[in-house]
């Protein structure tokens, strides 16, 4: 690794949930913050449309090295003083397989300026954390946060092999490509290579030396997986985060045939459990996540070899998280009363891939409230590509409204339990879509299985900690 090896790898949650502020504290700690790299397009365009008010993000384009890029985002989504809190937020644009400037130059600066300010106040490694299922972001996303110098790339969901070829082209400015499934007008399935060329986005001036290389961290479930990585990746595998189904988020699903339990949720089996053995044989760095989030489970990591672990439900919930402090109160609260739960839910994300949610009144997690929401797709940032019958292409979404759904050809059983994750997660972070008849969208809210556990980072009779409360309790001394 080109750095040195962190004992805690704080986790890259939600989208702003993770934010340059949490990164930047638990970087400063000396372990190893890592920003949410899902939708920082959209969050960018929020904070501009919000006013901005600290003017953060202006100071962090300044420092931006195509200035008329920049000049451009601020001039469509900077609103002085802030927009009207009962204007809606304006809709930026939707990413596609044409390769269209907007939607490319939004993700390169949202993930330039959240790197550029997690790593403000010191000289520490910052990460970041993108989901391989959220796939046509990937390239401009890694160049513009390399553009600010993360350090660790991390990317779990999916099975990335072309990513280190990917960090070895954008490292140099040069054009790399990435594999975007298609899903078949016959039904199977089909590849489309995503190209995306620097140069086409770098201003007339002298252009930037070669950037610095990052470490890439996928996460996998299973030490096949990761020999799968090992054996077809098509650049070098620096390290894996190991994650067990205890994890916030999306959850791998059981292998073999997934049988759910009477509560309606995968059951998870010896298979499902990684053979750590097999991953000390490999001979690189790991770390183990999943409900390690306490003194004794990183001691249990370190005896197995592991180099620390990555931990994401305590930090989801101290003071710099990103997470609204009505919700992020409640559920220490709730926590503290013995009264928390989290259910995985095999439906709700149109990932398919097993969802944690953390129960909340008023949140999507409520049947009632879910059912009662209008099904809208106005951010896009999980649909999918497919093949229409005439052979171009269309675009469409397992929780979008279920008659369009299955107008664009996808079967009706999958729309079934599926939420809105990408207004979810946003409206997790504060910033929920206003809708037309005044509402907003509600939050969906993630949580790991040891949400029951966080009163340990709390001092008696308050519902706040921070991420130094965490960092301190993890290695074995008390909050006080």
């Amino acid at each position: 690794m080109n750095i040195t090896p962190p004992t805690i790898i704080q986790g890259g949650m939600g989208a702003s949930i993770s934010n340059w502020r949490l990164a930047q504290a638990v970087s400063r700690l000396g372990q190893l913050g890592v920003i949410s790299g899902t939708a920082l397009d959209g969050v960018l365009t929020r904070r501009l449309q919000d006013g901005d008010p600290e003017g953060l993000v202006r100071r962090a384009l300044e420092h931006f090295p195509f200035p008329g890029m920049a000049q451009r985002v601020l001039d469509a989504f900077f609103i002085p003083g802030g927009k009207p809190k009962e204007t809606p937020y304006r809709k930026y644009p939707m990413h596609d397989l044409d390769g269209r400037r907007e939607p490319l130059e939004l993700c390169i600066v949202g993930n330039f300026v959240e790197v550029f300010l997690a790593r403000q106040g010191h000289t520490n490694p910052v990460g970041i954390n993108y989901l391989e299922k959220i796939q046509m972001p990937h390239l401009a996303s890694i160049y513009g946060a390399l553009l600010a110098g993360v350090a660790v790339i991390i990317m779990g969901a999916g099975i990335p092999l072309t990513i280190p070829s990917v960090l070895t082209a954008l490292t140099r400015h040069e054009p790399a490509e990435y594999p975007i499934y298609i899903a078949g007008k016959d039904g199977k399935s089909e590849t489309f290579n995503l190209r995306f060329d620097p140069a086409q986005f770098i201003e007339d001036i002298p252009l930037p030396e070669m950037l610095r290389r990052p470490d890439f961290l996928p996460i996998v479930s299973s030490e096949a997986l990761a020999a799968i990585l090992l054996r077809k990746a098509n650049g070098p595998i620096d390290g894996f985060i190991v994650e067990g189904n205890l994890a916030g988020g999306h959850n791998a699903p059981p292998r073999g045939r997934v049988p759910l339990s009477e509560t309606g949720e995968p059951v998870y089996g010896p298979r499902d459990v990684a053979d750590l053995a097999a991953f000390r044989e490999m001979g690189l760095p790991f770390w183990l996540a999943g409900s390690f989030g306490s003194a004794e489970g990183l001691k249990r990591a370190l005896e197995e070899g592991a180099c620390g672990v990555q931990v994401g439900t305590a930090f989801a919930l101290c003071e710099e998280s990103g997470l609204m402090p009505e919700a992020r109160h409640e559920l220490i609260r709730l926590a503290l009363a013995g009264e928390s739960h989290v259910f995985t839910d095999p439906l709700a994300s149109p990932t398919g891939f097993p969802f944690k949610v953390v129960e909340l009144t008023g949140s999507l997690s409520n049947g009632a409230v879910y059912q009662q929401r209008q099904r809208v797709c106005d951010l896009g940032i999980l649909r999918q590509p497919y093949r229409r019958a005439d052979g171009t292409i269309g675009y469409r979404c397992p929780a979008e409204p279920a008659d369009a759904y299955v107008a664009k050809g996808g079967q009706e059983a999958d729309t079934v339990g599926r939420k809105c994750l990408c207004n979810a997660l946003i409206a997790n972070a504060g910033m929920p879509q206003r809708l037309a008849d005044g509402s907003y969208e509600l939050c969906l809210i993630t949580m790991g299985d040891d949400l029951t556990e966080v009163g340990r980072f709390c001092k008696p009779g308050s519902l706040d900690y921070s991420a130094a409360d965490v960092v301190r309790v993890l290695q074995g001394t008390s909050c006080g």
